[in-house]
């Protein structure tokens, strides 16, 4: 056997027991925002979410047509980026759910933004979510977004789980709050 490989085996032995050890899976259905998640053919990325001012100039234009938000309550945006890998046209979930510690749930809400993620709508083959050079992904956060309307209990009230759903379960996404 040469030396090199002699070196090169017991080195992948280590690094394969590191990672597993770790707790890495590229399946793992489980991840924190940031990180991305495959659901049938979509690889969906919550890749920032913060509660959204409706009097910040950058802020309104991710709540065109809503109103304001009853007392105790404020809006909510997680933003995305969702990849389509395959051949085919693929449809993005119809809706999202967040759920805070104490068990309650949020879905989001209908949207008239451009900077809205279009839920329910299909991603085109080898495409993304936003688009390319569209007005989300030129945006500051350069992703889509999904609102979502939380009491003022629910920042409190962590983690926050993202729920998405899909073909072979939902995901959850820890969001970073």
């Amino acid at each position: 056997m040469a030396p090199h490989r002699r070196l090169v085996l017991p080195l992948l032995a280590v690094l394969a027991v590191t990672v597993s050890a770790c707790g890495y899976s590229s399946d793992s259905k489980e991840v924190v925002e940031g990180e991305p998640v495959e659901l049938g053919e979509l690889h969906y990325n919550a890749i920032f979410s913060r509660f959204l001012n409706p009097s910040d100039n950058e802020d309104s234009a991710f709540l065109v047509g809503q109103p304001p938000p009853p007392p105790g309550s404020a809006y909510f945006g997680v933003f995305f980026e969702v990849q389509n890998e395959s051949e085919e046209p693929q449809a993005l979930a119809d809706s999202l759910t967040i759920t805070d510690a104490d068990h309650e749930v949020f879905e989001t809400i209908p949207s008239e933004s451009l900077y809205a993620l279009p839920l329910g709508g299909e991603v085109e083959p080898e495409e993304q979510v936003p688009v390319l050079d569209s007005t989300p992904e030129q945006g500051s956060i350069e992703g889509s977004v999904a609102l979502f309307l939380l009491t003022a209990s629910a920042s409190e009230n962590r983690p926050l789980i993202l729920e998405i759903p899909g073909p072979e379960g939902p995901a959850e996404v820890t969001l970073d709050l």
